[in-house]
């Protein structure tokens, strides 16, 4: 029997508008892969490999026949950093870039801190510190807890 392998390689975001968010993810500081331009592109970011792919395609190849989505989708996306501290140094850095403030750093009750924002086609970005994260040299996630 086959099975899925416990790993996530690929996430990728339908975007209405792509030079804006591919302009938006390079001002974070993230390295566009080289061969990216308006019809598909992708940064690497510590083993995953964030998508960008026009709505329309990814509709037609995903789901035929769907509606463009409109509004939030309830998915998050993550990114931990080093500190606690960092948690708002990021926030402020993702908002300089351009992100819009979702909810502001605020302490956890399970003892991690986290801050979400908006980037500019309103997928959310939540950053988060875990007092017990562990990461490898590339930044991969190894533990949570």
């Amino acid at each position: 029997m086959t099975v899925l392998p416990t790993r996530m390689s690929i996430v990728t975001l339908g975007t209405r508008d792509m030079e804006t968010l591919r302009r938006f993810y390079r001002a974070l500081g993230w390295p566009e892969l080289p061969d990216g331009d308006d019809t598909w592109t992708g940064f690497l970011l510590g083993g995953v490999l964030l998508a960008l792919f026009p709505v329309h395609d990814l509709i037609a190849e995903a789901a035929p026949g769907s509606p463009p989505p409109t509004g939030w989708s309830g998915v998050t996306l993550a990114c931990t950093v080093d500190t606690r501290d960092e948690v708002d140094l990021t926030f402020t850095a993702a908002v300089n870039a351009g992100a819009t403030p979702a909810a502001p750093a605020v302490d956890r009750p399970w003892g991690g801190r986290s801050a979400f924002v908006a980037d500019p086609e309103g997928n959310r970005w939540e950053i988060i510190w875990g007092p017990d994260a562990t990461f490898d040299e590339r930044g991969a996630l190894l533990s949570w807890n």
